[in-house]
């Protein structure tokens, strides 16, 4: 590169600026220099110079660390120089004084990522450089070789392939037993710095290199030790590692107190310090179970004592609480630890046979059985309902100056980070491992808090509210327990109201708990608990018990038991308190929650709730665009029009210029919206269809989004074809000359990797292409009709694929003979045959798998087919005439009944007054358009509008003509005597 310093300077300082028309020209030029060669030698040379301003430094530092992600592997595109690279390896390892802690990190970040692709075989002095480093007598050059070290450590740990796993495992070994020394030897300096009341910046460069080991210990441990070769327990150093965790964690738990005054990063330091600790305990219980074992008992017995003794719980604080309780529930859950489900259930478990289970096993069995004993049980349960589920200040406080986020449920993997979510998992998993120990427990606490209590007592409400907490956490093994009817009638309800400000806590406690016992409610109380939740969604009630009563809602009507027309008293209150509470909502988050139990009501009360609708329909383009930032919400919005649309019972005027361009843009592959409004916008497509009385411009300018969509993911593509499918019947001619046949043509391509089950559906397309307009549609599909052909005539398809290959074929037949021709000659064509020939072995297959053909609809299409062949003077039909003639009398054996007069009649033929539902799936009652459409569909098909019998008849007297009396007879001579003499049953021979 023949750029100097002094340009590349200039650059970096105009990148750090915040003025875009600085800061624009600048990010080009770096950019063009990026792949050129010399250009990261500059910029090391720029980060190594201690002089130049700290903002270009991090500007420099960030763009090589960028940079040699791209380019530094040897086959990327504008690589590195090797000579280049070597150079760079060099100066990163000539200085560990840089004195900046952020560029420090980054430093060390863009060794480790060096390390990841060169390590060991082309950078070999890596590691003997960094660790002579490490035992400088200079405080800062230790500090950052040892960050260095934790990154590097830290890349190399998360290689996969076998070979990378063993040189880590060979360094480990190496390095653990020193970095162990290092790790005791600094955690003791901080400790005796605190004992000894050191100021925090001497305390503090201790327990950062502490820190940095322990970081560092702890991915050796983890990930160092090659499982096929090596167990971490068989390592003295690690098992002494793990044994110095439980003395160094009661150690520095005691000196944290005395760090208050010094400062908050230190403390924080000392916390992070304490947390890596039981990092190290849950890294090595999740992947090395049984290297965990002989630590089991010491690990309860810590998390014992300071959660849940008064000496050990004024020691700890937020973070290490979440820590230990994740401890418990992992030993608890962890299925190495559990014997087979048959053995858990014996009454003696000293009759256990070790024989049946792993020893270990049946070791960190008997390890848990030990520790949880009755009493142990019991006092946990009572300490976690009796003082962590107790509400705090913090928890009011955050109540009252923001309820909606307040009551916002934290799921998925929030009990891992977060003190509530932890505790309420932590005691569900004790209470299903131990049901025998805490039901008890549980059931006296309800008992002594059995009372109603006074609206000014807040210790008795919130001690009230931990003990509903705990029963409703644990109400699925309680339901044979507590007699939730007589306690609703007798207590709750009472509770319920007292509208006492005090009295809200109870009130959202009894609704969340009352949300999840509705599965157990009787009938006769089920209005009780509709007139209770609406009071409780009433405006003048607090926000969160609203937001509560809104959820238990939702259980109430998603409820298997729940009677529709015994809801519908409550029904209009329901929905308008809801419409309230949605619109006085501030959070996406709760306005999303809202929604999807209007959703539900929607979708289980159906039209009946239609006169409420119209303040909905006018609020929804509003919330639509207040949510443009926020994808989940407009998720919601989408799947509620989707049922707004079925409660209608149509798309109202006003709501299209609302709706399409929502479905556009959900549906549109170019923009980022489609990630997240795609399976929900192509619900609210379909339905809008289904429910549209005739085609649209609006409607069909948004076809041309399919196209791309059909190629876009294999997961949406069933959605996709159904579209089609309706979109086609609501104006088959229209779709058929616009995009119909690009459509097929993508059908087509994507057959070829389609699994079975994909095919079926799009086979379904392709016959409801030549359904809807016979000539055209067979037309429209000409570019896949070869390959369905095709399959034919390799017989390699599963019997429900051929059938419907069969019933394509056959659809052509009839509609084109010329088409059908057009597609047989490409066939032969491809096998270098004639067209007779080819024929021939379709004809072959046809009437050998036409008895594997189950529905009576296709075999009766495939018999109507092969009537259609009779006259068509082919010689393969010919040659066959005695099997053709037996397939035929077979399907007129199996659609043929007869009638109370005698006469024989098709039955599947519609009849003046018959409904064409009699042929369609469903219950016969056609609620939509498209299901009027379908209707139409049957009147006009072919299985249902000829009669068989009187088809062959006719075709029989034209064969007869065209090849006249004598050959006619010599035809029937081949066909079998029992066959002609059940066929005279129908016809005249």
């Amino acid at each position: 590169m023949e750029s100097t310093l002094v340009p590349v300077l200039e650059v970096l300082r105009a990148a750090s600026s915040q003025n875009p028309e600085i800061l624009k020209p600048a990010e080009t030029k770096l950019k063009e220099w990026e792949v050129q060669p010399g250009f990261y030698t500059v910029l090391f040379n720029i980060i190594s110079n201690h002089s130049v301003d700290v903002n270009v430094r991090w500007i420099a530092v960030l763009y090589m660390k960028n940079g040699i992600e791209k380019y530094w592997r040897k086959n990327a595109p504008n690589a590195i120089p090797e000579e280049e690279k070597q150079n760079i390896r060099q100066g990163l390892l000539t200085s560990f004084t840089e004195p900046v802690n952020q560029i420090a990190i980054q430093r060390a970040v863009l060794i480790s990522i060096i390390a990841r692709m060169d390590c060991p075989k082309d950078w070999p002095e890596l590691y003997p450089t960094l660790l002579l480093a490490i035992e400088s007598a200079d405080g800062l050059i230790q500090h950052r070789s040892l960050l260095t070290l934790h990154h590097v450590v830290k890349a190399i740990s998360s290689k996969k392939l076998a070979c990378d796993r063993m040189l880590f495992h060979e360094f480990t070994l190496n390095i653990y037993a020193f970095v162990l020394n290092l790790w005791n030897t600094y955690s003791e300096n901080f400790v005796r710095d605190i004992v000894q009341n050191s100021t925090a910046a001497v305390i503090t460069v201790n327990l950062e290199k502490a820190l940095l080991t322990l970081r560092i210990l702890r991915k050796l441990s983890v990930f160092g030790f090659y499982r096929s070769l090596y167990k971490p327990h068989e390592n003295k150093d690690y098992v002494n590692f793990m044994k110095e965790i439980f003395v160094k964690a009661k150690t520095v738990l005691q000196c944290r107190k005395q760090l208050k005054g010094k400062g908050i990063y230190v403390l924080e330091l000392c916390e992070k310090y304490i947390i890596h600790l039981t990092k190290v305990l849950l890294s090595i219980l999740e992947l090395h179970p049984f290297s965990f074992i002989d630590f089991i008992q010491p690990t309860l017995e810590l998390t014992f004592y300071y959660l849940f003794t008064d000496e050990g719980i004024g020691l700890i604080f937020e973070r290490f609480v979440i820590q230990c309780f994740n401890l418990i529930k992992n030993i608890l859950l962890c299925v190495e630890y559990k014997p087979a489900r048959k053995l858990q259930k014996q009454r003696n478990p000293e009759t256990i046979n070790p024989d049946v289970m792993n020893p270990e096993t049946l070791r960190s069995y008997e390890i848990k059985k030990m520790f949880f004993q009755p009493h142990t049980v019991s006092d946990m349960c009572r300490k976690l309902v009796g003082h962590y589920f107790i509400l705090t200040q913090d928890e009011l406080d955050s109540w009252d100056a923001d309820p909606e986020e307040f009551s916002n449920d934290e799921s998925g993997d929030s009990w891992k980070y977060s003190l509530r979510p932890s505790m309420d998992t932590v005691f569900v998993t004790i209470f299903h491992e131990y049901k025998e120990f805490s039901i008890p427990v549980i059931l006296e606490l309800v008992s002594e808090t059995n009372v109603l209590v006074p609206p000014e007592d807040m210790q008795g409400i919130l001690k009230k509210d931990a003990v509903y907490n705990a029963v409703g956490l644990c109400a699925f093994d309680l339901y044979d327990e507590i007699d939730f009817d007589q306690w609703f009638v007798n207590t709750l309800l009472q509770e319920l109201r007292i509208k006492h400000n005090n009295y809200r806590v109870i009130r959202r406690q009894v609704t969340s708990m009352i949300g999840r016992w509705t599965i157990k409610f009787r009938s006769e109380l089920r209005p009780a608990l509709y007139e209770c939740i609406n009071s409780l969604l009433a405006p003048n009630e607090d926000m969160a018990v609203r937001l509560t009563a809104a959820a238990t809602l939702r259980f109430a009507i998603d409820d298997f038991e729940f009677n529709c027309e015994q809801f519908k008293e409550y029904m209009f209150d329901s929905f308008n308190l809801l419409f309230t509470l949605l619109k006085e909502a501030r959070e996406c988050e709760t306005k999303m929650q809202v929604l999807n139990v209007m959703t539900l009501l929607l979708e289980r009360m159906g039209s009946t709730i239609q006169l409420q609708l119209d303040s909905l329909v006018h609020y929804l383009p509003h919330l639509w665009q207040e949510s443009e930032e926020h994808n989940m919400l407009r998720c919601a919005i989408v799947s509620t029009l989707v049922q707004l649309v079925k409660a209608l019972g149509g798309v109202k005027p006003e709501l299209n210029p609302f709706l399409l361009p929502i479905i556009q843009l959900g549906t549109d592959t170019t923009q980022s919206a489609i990630l997240y409004l795609l399976e929900d916008s192509l619900d609210l497509w379909l339905t809008v269809l289904e429910y549209s009385p005739a085609m649209t411009n609006e409607l069909m300018s948004l076809f041309n989004n399919m196209p791309p969509l059909l190629e876009y993911s294999t997961e949406t593509l069933r959605q996709c074809l159904i579209i089609c499918q309706v979109h086609l019947l609501l104006a088959p001619e229209l779709v058929m000359r616009t995009n119909g046949m690009q459509v097929i043509q993508i059908c087509d391509n994507l057959m070829p990797d389609l699994k079975n089950e994909g095919i079926v559906i799009l086979m379904r397309l392709v016959e409801v292409y030549i359904r809807a307009s016979p000539l055209l549609g067979s037309e429209t599909t000409l570019p896949i009709l070869p390959r369905i052909f095709q399959r034919i005539y390799c017989s390699e398809e599963y019997p429900m694929l051929m059938s419907m290959y069969l019933c394509i074929l056959s659809r052509v037949l009839l509609s084109s003979h010329e088409i059908f021709t057009r597609v047989l000659n490409n066939v032969a064509q491809a096998h270098n045959e004639t067209d007779q020939t080819t024929l021939g072995k379709i004809l072959d297959v046809w009437l050998d798998k036409m008895r594997n053909v189950a529905e009576l609809d296709h075999r009766k299409l495939l018999g109507l087919a092969l009537v259609n062949l009779l006259t068509t003077q082919s010689g393969p039909v010919l040659e066959r005439f005695g099997l053709i003639i037996l397939n035929i009398l077979e399907s007129l054996n199996d659609i043929t009944k007869p009638e109370e007069n005698g006469t024989m009649t098709d039955s599947l033929v519609l009849t003046e007054g018959q409904s064409p539902s009699h042929f369609e799936d469903g219950d016969g009652f056609y609620e939509t358009d498209h299901d009027e459409r379908k209707k139409l569909l049957v009147l006009s098909d072919p299985v249902h509008t000829i009669v068989l019998k009187d088809y062959l008849q006719s075709q029989l007297f034209e064969l007869r003509n065209q090849v006249g009396l004598q050959q006619y007879q010599q035809l029937l001579q081949c066909v079998d005597g029992d066959t002609l003499s059940q066929l005279k049953d129908y016809i005249t021979l």
